[in-house]
């Protein structure tokens, strides 16, 4: 039986800790997602924090796969403005069974359209900044992720960790989540509406 695949889009300047985080989640061994790097093209690209990451595929391979995952970081509104990158992320999106996107990684799937019409969050410290930038978007100011069909958007860097899980979940069950995050000995938040970030951004 051939594993779900699933494409971790990365862009110069990503937040590390919105990809790694959800990678640590979804590339347990005991689920088998194959999980790949796609990137504009086969060149290493840097973090924000300046580390080059490998790169498995580019964009124009063609490939399609099940599942979807954007991470942030401010370089994601310069990523947003590529029109091959937007493009990109509408197709592989449209056709995979779930996108999950941290922090200003919603701001990127948001500039393809496919969120309009739905709800959706990000990042609670530029939350005031980049939402208007997609108006069509049913922003949710409170909520350290949401679920809107197959979207799952989450709010600032450690959150992505929490979406995850709770993809897991939605993907494979409760008792899968819950024994991932036991491997990795850490606290899941499984309440979407838990987010104390918003309060302290002046946002509830």
């Amino acid at each position: 039986m051939t594993s779900p695949t699933l494409a971790a889009f990365v862009f110069p300047g990503f937040q590390t800790l919105d990809l790694f985080g959800p990678l640590e989640i979804l590339g347990d061994q005991s689920i088998d997602i194959d999980v790949s790097i796609v990137a504009e093209t086969l060149d290493p690209v840097p973090s924000v924090h300046g580390h080059g990451l490998t790169v498995d595929r580019s964009i124009d391979d063609g490939r399609s796969y099940d599942y979807l995952l954007i991470p942030g970081g401010d370089a994601a509104l310069v990523a947003a403005e590529k029109a091959a990158v937007t493009d990109w992320i509408m197709t592989a999106s449209s056709n995979a069974q779930l996108t999950m996107t941290v922090c200003t990684g919603s701001i990127l799937l948001a500039a393809t359209g496919l969120l309009d019409g739905r709800r959706a969050t990000t990042n609670k410290q530029d939350f005031r900044a980049t939402t208007p930038l997609r108006p069509q978007v049913d922003w949710v100011a409170q909520a350290r992720w949401v679920e809107d069909g197959e979207f799952f958007t989450s709010s600032g860097v450690s959150a992505g960790i929490d979406m995850a899980l709770a993809a897991l979940e939605h993907l494979f069950g409760r008792s899968a989540a819950e024994n991932v995050a036991l491997g990795t000995e850490y606290e899941w938040h499984d309440n979407p509406d838990w987010d104390p970030f918003a309060h302290r951004s002046g946002l509830a």
